[in-house]
Parts: C-alpha cells; sequence; structure tokens
C-alpha cells in the first residue's frame, strides 16, 4: 500500500610673567617638544582626514561597483582573474545615469562597463561587457550560484536536472559536439543561456569565441571569452519568479518557429531501420520491415530508410546492388501506405565520385590558408565537409536532395551530423566565423524546405527551424549516462533552450554491442525486455514516438503493451501536445515542463528529474529503476485525479511506493 506523506514546508596651567627670566626660557625650551608635536599632530589628522575621504571615495566606489555586479540577494555575481585578465581599477571607473563604466585594470587599458535596464516592474536587467585593449588570451567572468539550481546550457552525455557541477573543469570551448563520440563535451544541441532556481537568466551574446567551464570548490560558473582583444559580454536578467523570467527571456532574446510539423508525426510513431539493421540494411529488408508494421496491426507516420543506402558516403542515390530496384520498393511502399524519409550528412568521404566535384567546385571547408579542402575523420571514414557558408555548396546540396526526393517521392530528411566538433581544429569557411557554433544553424537551414517532417540532431540559434529535433543516441542502458534516466532531463533541457518539437530517439535504445542491458537473441542484441517497455512507456508521453527495434522482437506481450501506448499516445498525448504546439509559436514555451513550472516557490520541485508536465495539467511520473512495480511521487500544490480515478485535494504531497504494474505508466490530471 502507497503511503501519502505532507510536505511541511590634559595637563594642568601654572601662570608666569613675561620676559627672559630663566624660568621662562626654562619653560619656551621644554615648550618647543610640544609644539612640534602638536605640529606633527596636525599634519597626521589632515593625512587622517585625506586618507578617510580617499578610502570613503573608494569605499563608495566599491559598493558601487559591487552593486553594479549584481551582487543581489539572489545571486552572487563576482570577476575573477585568469589568464591575464586584471581587476578593475576603481579610480578609473565612473557613472553617468545608468552605466557604470571602466577604462583601466591592474593588466592595463580596457572598456569595461555595466548598464542598468528596468524593462519592466518585475524584471531587472544588467548588460555587461569588457573588452580588452591589449593583445591577451581571454578574459574570464564567474557567476557565483551559491546555493540555486541551475538548468540549460547544453545537451550532455551524462544529463542531470539540474545541471550537476562536479570536480574542476577548466573552461573549454562551448561549441556543438557528437557527444555519442567525446562523452565530456557539450552536446549537439546548445546555447548560451542559463537558469537559475533565484530566478536569474543569463544569455551570453555570440559576438566570440565562447569557453565554459566551473568550480564545485568555489561554487561558480566560469564564463571565458577568447580571442587576440578578448571580450566578454552578456545580459543578466532577474525577475520574480523562475517561470516568469524565462517566459521573458524566451520571448525577447529566441526566435520562434514559424509554423508546427506534421501533424502525423505527432500522433504516429515513426518507423526507423537504424538499430534494427544499422548499414547491413537493403531493399528486401526494408519490405520486409513496413509488411511486419502492418502485420502487427501499427500505424506509421513514416519509415526512416538510415545509414548505407548509398554505395559511398557523400552520394544521392541508391546503391544497385542493396537496392537493385528502388524505384519498385518505393511503388510498392506507397502502395501499403507507407511514406519514406532518408538519412543524409554532410560529409563527402575521399572515395566518393562526389569528391573530385566538390574540390573542382570548391565546396568544402578549407585550410586556414584557404587554398585546399580540409580533410576531416568522422564516424564513417575520412572526407571532406561541406562549407554552408558558401551559397555555391548550399545550393549544390539542397539540390541533390531535392532532386532525390522528386525521383523517388521521397517525404524528407533525417540530417545526421552538423556539430562543429566535425570541423577541424584549423580552418576556414566562406563567411567567416567569429563564433564557431554558427557553422552549426547554416548546417540546420539545410533542413528548411523539407521541415514538415524533418529530422535534426543539432541546433544553435536554430528555434525557428520548424522541424523535428533529435536527442542523440541512447545506448540501451537504464541511466544518466545516455541511458532511460537521461531521457527526462535531456528533454527538459533542450526544452529551456527554446526547441520544443522534440524527438526522443529510439525506443529502447540503439542497441549497440556492449552498450546494451539485454542479452543475443539469435544474430541480434536487443535491450533488455523490461527496460524495453518502460522506454516504450515514456515515450508515448513525449511529442512523438520513434520506434526501431519492433515490439514483435520480443514476445506478444509486448506488443499487446506497444499497442496499448500508441494508441494512447495518439488519443491522449497528441492532442494536447498539437495544442501547445501550436501555441509555441506565440510564446516559446515549452511543450514539456519541469514541475518547477507550476510551483516555482516550491523547493522540491526545483530537484525531480524523473517527473514532468505536458503543458501544465497533465503529470507523467514513468517507473525508471529495473525490477521496480512501484515509485515514489511527488504531486505538486493542487488538486489532481490519478489515472486510475483516484483524488488527491490536499499538497504538496508525496505518494510513497506507488504501485505502478509492468503495463502502466503513472500520470496525473490537474483538476480545476
Amino acid at each position: 500500500m502507497y503511503h501519502i506523506v505532507p510536505v511541511a514546508p590634559g595637563e594642568q596651567q601654572t601662570a608666569g610673567g613675561t620676559g627672559g627670566s630663566p624660568l621662562k626660557k626654562k619653560l619656551a625650551r621644554e615648550g618647543r617638544p610640544l609644539v612640534m608635536a602638536g605640529m606633527l599632530g596636525c599634519v597626521l589628522v589632515l593625512a587622517a582626514v585625506v586618507a578617510w575621504c580617499y578610502y570613503s571615495a573608494s569605499l563608495r566606489k566599491a559598493r558601487l561597483l559591487k552593486a553594479e555586479l549584481l551582487d543581489l540577494n539572489k545571486d552572487g555575481f563576482i570577476f575573477i582573474t585568469r589568464r591575464g585578465s586584471g581587476t578593475l581599477d576603481l579610480d578609473s571607473c565612473s557613472k553617468e545615469g545608468n552605466i557604470l563604466s571602466c577604462t583601466q585594470s591592474d593588466s592595463g587599458k580596457l572598456n569595461f562597463f555595466i548598464q542598468t535596464v528596468q524593462t519592466k516592474d518585475t524584471v531587472m536587467c544588467y548588460r555587461v561587457r569588457w573588452e580588452e585593449l591589449q593583445n591577451k588570451r581571454s578574459v574570464e567572468h564567474a557567476m557565483a550560484y551559491n546555493d540555486s539550481h541551475w538548468y540549460g546550457g547544453a545537451e550532455t552525455a551524462t544529463q542531470h536536472w539540474p545541471i550537476r557541477m562536479q570536480g574542476e573543469k577548466e573552461p573549454q570551448p562551448f561549441i556543438t559536439s557528437d557527444v555519442y563520440l567525446n562523452r565530456n563535451a557539450f552536446g549537439g544541441i546548445l546555447e548560451r543561456y542559463w537558469l537559475s532556481s533565484n530566478a536569474t537568466a543569463i544569455k551570453i551574446n555570440d559576438s566570440v569565441p565562447f569557453h565554459l567551464g566551473w568550480s564545485e570548490k568555489d561554487r561558480t560558473l566560469r564564463f571565458q571569452g577568447q580571442q587576440a582583444l578578448p571580450e566578454l559580454s552578456y545580459r543578466v536578467c532577474v525577475g520574480s519568479d523562475v517561470t516568469s523570467i524565462h517566459k521573458y527571456m524566451v520571448r525577447r532574446y529566441f526566435p520562434k518557429p514559424i509554423k508546427v510539423p506534421s501533424p502525423e508525426v505527432f500522433k504516429q510513431p515513426l518507423w526507423s531501420t537504424w538499430a534494427l539493421h544499422k548499414t547491413a540494411v537493403t531493399q528486401e529488408k526494408l519490405l520486409r520491415y513496413a509488411s511486419d508494421i502492418t502485420k502487427h496491426g501499427f500505424t506509421c507516420s513514416h519509415l526512416e530508410l538510415d545509414d548505407r543506402y548509398t554505395a559511398d558516403y557523400g552520394e544521392f542515390d541508391f546503391d544497385p546492388q542493396k537496392f537493385p530496384n528502388a524505384s519498385g520498393m518505393f511503388d510498392i511502399l506507397r502502395e501499403d501506405g507507407f511514406q519514406v524519409s532518408l538519412w543524409t550528412h554532410p560529409f563527402i568521404n575521399y572515395d566518393s565520385i562526389n569528391f573530385g566535384v566538390a574540390v573542382e567546385k570548391g565546396l568544402f571547408v578549407r585550410e586556414p590558408s584557404g587554398e585546399l579542402p580540409a580533410l576531416v575523420r568522422w564516424w564513417n571514414g575520412i572526407g571532406g565537409i561541406l562549407d554552408f557558408t558558401n551559397p555555391e555548396a548550399r545550393e549544390w546540396y539542397s539540390s541533390h536532395l531535392s532532386m532525390i526526393k522528386t525521383r523517388y517521392d521521397v517525404t524528407s530528411f533525417k540530417f545526421g551530423a552538423g556539430e562543429t566538433s566535425y570541423l577541424p581544429r584549423q580552418f576556414s569557411t566562406l563567411v567567416p566565423l567569429s563564433d564557431p557554433s554558427i557553422f552549426t544553424r547554416y548546417y540546420a537551414e539545410m533542413a528548411i524546405p523539407f521541415s514538415e517532417r524533418a529530422e535534426l540532431r543539432v541546433g544553435y540559434q536554430s528555434q525557428d527551424i520548424s522541424c523535428f529535433f533529435r536527442i542523440i543516441d541512447r545506448d540501451s542502458v537504464w541511466g544518466y549516462e545516455l541511458g532511460l534516466k537521461s531521457i527526462i532531463p535531456t528533454v527538459l533541457t533542450i526544452s529551456i533552450l527554446g526547441y520544443q518539437f522534440v524527438l526522443p530517439d529510439m525506443i529502447g535504445g540503439n542497441a549497440y554491442p556492449n552498450r546494451t542491458a539485454g542479452g543475443l537473441n539469435g544474430k541480434n542484441v536487443l535491450p533488455d525486455r523490461e527496460l524495453y517497455i518502460r522506454w516504450l512507456e515514456l515515450s508515448a508521453f513525449m511529442p512523438a514516438m520513434q520506434f526501431s527495434i519492433p515490439p514483435w522482437a520480443y514476445d506478444n506481450e509486448v506488443v499487446q503493451i506497444a499497442q496499448k501506448f500508441t494508441e494512447l499516445h495518439e488519443s491522449l498525448v497528441a492532442p494536447r501536445v498539437l495544442e501547445l504546439a501550436g501555441e509555441v509559436l506565440k510564446t516559446g514555451d515549452p511543450i514539456i515542463r519541469p514541475l518547477w513550472w507550476i510551483a516555482n516557490v516550491d523547493e522540491a520541485a526545483y530537484k525531480i528529474d524523473s517527473q514532468f508536465l505536458i503543458g501544465d495539467d497533465l503529470m507523467v511520473a514513468p517507473v525508471l529503476e529495473p525490477g521496480k512495480q512501484e515509485r515514489d511521487i511527488y504531486l505538486p500544490a493542487g488538486r489532481w485525479k490519478s489515472y486510475k480515478g483516484e483524488h488527491f485535494d490536499k499538497g504538496p504531497m508525496y505518494l510513497t511506493d506507488y504501485p505502478v504494474d509492468l503495463d502502466e505508466i503513472a500520470f496525473f490530471t490537474r483538476v480545476y
């Protein structure tokens, strides 16, 4: 039986005559030291007064600077000195109106200012800029996060909600990276934006290369600008509560999508060949896969033909050995009601027939000299990477996608890679990139003509691209490192970054050998059966569902559970998600929301990473532990009705050991 636990929240003078008597002479001699002492005392007093005035002035400047540096009751804000970035010379600081400016630090001349901007009654913003005027490697600021909880920044391999700043991390490039291959890097979806539970938001400008680090010991986030004349500029805004300050920042600083992608993808599952067949996919296997989907009674928004349907990487037609009759295959699939999308990527390998064409046309990212194409290594070999800052490269790539789309009536594309980390360490592009992650934005724009059902796994300043954003490949494991427990923290993170049309990768994970909780089934590696079911249940409450390993790879019970939850997704979840998706175009508010969205004075709500909201009134609490058919559930204040029909009118409260069978997921509707 589960339990409900309430939350308690001088010298005496003598007279004498005049003249030159011995007594007078004696007194005169004895008085000289007193005069000297008096004069010295006056000098000391004067010096003390001057020192006090100087000290007071310095103190006033220090206090002024301290106030202007956002040393608020809610969050501390400090500057730290590293790699040549000096401390401010207060004598060089002055204030005019709402701008405090300084021109000198202990390491040289600079331009520094803080401008206070009262944007509205409940929001105060501060524009901060530090620009060194001498050649240095970096300038660094730090934000003390104290006891507050922080969110945002980037998708990571080991994802927690809120962010865990563990250990001492030297600032490293804050660029889009493939965290599946480099698990210590920042991920493919990121923004220079952080949000605090104490209602403080930070948005760093994209004018310079930016590095991020932190110190668990000092409890600081370390922001570092790097270039010959380093600079760092950003805006800090403070509001009344975390939800309202986030809404303010999103409406003011984030672009919004211009349309909602295909409703069918929100309603019906997408089926991919990747986890099931990897690069061994063939025409026969694809047709059999489609047939099995129909035979087992499942719907399909579209089929996704993934890696290795071409003979070489960088080509745009089917490998005749693996797909001997591609046109006929597409005819059969259309007759059976299937639409098909194709995987694509920005690389052309050196052994592809298109490599020489791209070299001749100058389509590749080049070495720093700009004379030779830069070779890059990616997970499928070595080749060039198209320079999407170059209009000719964009047109060449887009025209090939359009050609194959028209020829086979392809519905859209799954855009792989696009992370800045795949650029060589030293490179040149036709349009110089002051912020390297802008390359990701250029690549993401290639999805715009196909955005109805297009899929991207990268995003930087790309919130206005109206397609689905997929979180990076998951391993078929339970934990926080690219496992089942990482899904909710990752979806919440990229939602806070402004990416709302989320595709949470494949149900059960990618079943990579040695990264799968489960075992062999014939020649195939299958995820653990219980893991697969719990993953399926969670995915049913996400904006979209994506299968690859099919339910019938297990047994009939798993098929029945899958049918139950795909139907529940279409009937219960999708209508609410589509309603919220329409609101995203105007507000940018998340579809998938943290509990603090409706409980921002509730400390417990800031730390829960295994529950989430769809909108404001549907709360989901999946089981994410192996061997469990119960879990603790936190209900924020309000009236809630469970999926079993139970009513909970007093809160906030914990439901301890709440029973959830293997074929169930706990969800609650807010009652008004």
